[in-house]
């Protein structure tokens, strides 16, 4: 312990003896014993824990778990701490069971003391691990610069005391329908696990309507069980099982065709406890994200390639989205902030990474390369290129920034929405147009490219302006970067789902592009996360 943790546990330790000096004389003699050695014991034990040490000195040191009249703050506990693995939690972490071996060994008020300390301690870990997940997101992965919601344990500990047990512990998980779905799915999976899965995998290449034989019931019998089709005999692929293929490609993100090709059946042949996996992990980020998000607010789901406005819990406006590479230093990484502005007619200052990285090299080659950008000095000045040995530069010492003038082929389109935040990252507008149509969509360098950039615009306005079209294309037409307020900034939440349940009880499923998802359930499985398989 360094000398600053001692001194902090000396403080500790003599205000908790000076609040038991005072008790001593408030005390009847006849209970001095059993009082003074129950708080002792509690003050000795929560002394190197500040949020409890203050916990118990504010309630003069009395007892929340294990007096006489707190049986049903024990039993709400015991019932929240035997349901943790329903929630994908590591249920041994909590052991209920080892609960009851503290307080069936105490013997004395002293051990009364300590282990109405330890039970504190247990809650505040589980109601944390509840509230808002097990992990700390940036050990796991770079590009999870997420800020969970992590409640003061001392307003938590506080809070408790004051409330119904039963009803405080039955709010602690987060209550919205996206978590609440997934449980569902959770237990559904379990239950599928236990039977087997969904039985033998499609042996085939690819499987299409008119087609018939062993793998085309194979994907029938396949489809029946995940419950994208009813019970049939027919053992050709008819216009029922195209239909199943097309439903279950539309919640897979697939091209519904209603063709069982490579990458459809692929999805398809995904065993049950990998779906499973992505469940665990989906409410492990349900728990990250627990705070109001905004009753208007913004939401990107990378896995998805989508954003949505979202207005008082529903959805009012949707995109296609282009999203970073898949490479490490490219990926769009998931964090909330705010959006405040929008600039129209934007100049793209180029990246220092980019310039360097892939520019630079080119300017050695030849002079005149990517001649749409200017390169400006350190005094703002436009350099002339035709005085300038590139080869002597490298990407330490390269003097130039480099920028794009407004104009419909500038790489941020004709418009980006800003929510000024330290990793550069925005929605932008884009001349790539034909990138969205396709399946997977991670091709940019770390920001989102929006495919309806003008119609997100107006929506963004409508609520300050009754003529938001107008005002946007004035701007626009002016030819000159303009920037425009939002009046009420608009929170903006860059999320990852590769697993959710829509309103409509579909559940979907997405690829884990960035491979975040494989690492976050590592990380759980290390924490004490298991996979379940209910018998039924």
């Amino acid at each position: 312990m360094t000398d600053d943790g001692k001194t902090l546990t000396f403080g500790l330790r003599l205000q908790a003896a000076l609040m038991l000096l005072a008790l001593l004389v408030a005390t009847p003699q006849g209970a001095l014993a059993q009082i003074t050695a129950f708080k002792q014991a509690v003050a000795e034990t929560a002394a190197e824990d500040p949020a409890l040490s203050a916990f118990y000195r504010e309630t003069e040191y009395e007892a929340l778990w294990t007096g006489r009249d707190d049986a049903k703050r024990r039993t709400a506990l015991v019932a929240a701490l035997e349901a943790a693995g329903d929630h994908g939690l590591p249920a041994d972490r909590y052991r209920p069971a080892a609960l009851r071996e503290l307080l069936a060994g105490v013997r004395s008020a002293a051990d009364r003391g300590r282990v109405e300390v330890e039970i504190s301690r247990l809650f505040l870990r589980y109601a944390e691990d509840i509230q808002s997940g097990v992990l700390d997101p940036g050990s796991v992965d770079a590009g999870l610069v997420l800020d969970p919601p992590r409640r003061d344990r001392l307003a938590q500990i506080r809070a408790f005391s004051q409330s119904s047990p039963a009803a405080y512990m039955r709010a602690l998980p987060p209550q919205s329908q996206g978590y609440v779905r997934l449980l569902k799915e959770k237990r559904r999976l379990e239950r599928l696990v236990g039977q087997g899965g969904w039985g033998a995998p499609v042996r085939a290449g690819k499987l299409e309507p008119g087609d018939s034989g062993p793998q085309v019931i194979a994907l029938r019998d396949r489809l029946i069980r995940m419950g994208y089709m009813d019970r049939s005999a027919a053992a050709g692929y008819d216009a029922a099982l195209q239909q199943a293929v097309q439903r279950f490609q539309r919640q897979h993100g697939l091209a519904e065709d209603g063709v069982a090709g490579d990458n459809t059946l692929a999805a398809i042949n995904t065993q049950a406890r990998t779906r499973l996996q992505q469940v665990i992990v989906g409410l492990e980020r349900e728990r990250w994200l627990n705070k109001p998000l905004g009753a208007r607010h913004i939401l990107v789901n990378q896995a998805d390639f989508h954003g949505y406005v979202v207005d008082d819990g529903k959805v009012s406006f949707e995109t296609r989205v282009v999203v970073g590479r898949t490479r490490s230093d490219l990926r769009t990484p998931e964090f909330s902030d705010v959006m405040e502005h929008m600039v129209i007619n934007p100049t793209w200052n180029v990246p220092r990474s980019i310039a360097t990285q892939e520019y630079l090299p080119q300017l050695k080659q030849n002079p005149n390369a990517v001649g749409h950008l200017r390169l400006i000095d350190a005094r703002g000045r436009v350099v002339n290129r035709q005085n300038v040995d590139f080869t002597q530069f490298n990407e330490r010492n390269f003097p130039f920034d480099m920028k794009q003038p407004p104009s419909p082929s500038n790489a941020l389109g004709l418009v980006k929405f800003m929510f000024p935040n330290r990793y550069n990252i925005y929605l932008h507008d884009t001349p790539q147009k034909s990138l969205f149509g396709r399946n997977v969509r991670a091709f940019s360098h770390g920001c989102v490219r929006v495919q309806r950039p003008f119609e997100l615009a107006y929506h963004l306005l409508a609520p300050q302006t009754p003529d938001p079209k107008g005002v946007f294309h004035r701007a626009l037409d002016s030819g000159r970067e303009t920037q425009i307020d939002l009046q009420s900034p608009v929170p903006v939440h860059l999320t990852y789902r590769t697993a959710w349940v829509d309103p409509k009880g579909g559940v979907n499923y997405r690829a884990d592009i960035y491979g975040r998802d494989g690492r976050i359930f590592d990380a759980l499985s290390r924490a004490g996360v298991a996979l379940r398989a209910i018998q039924s």
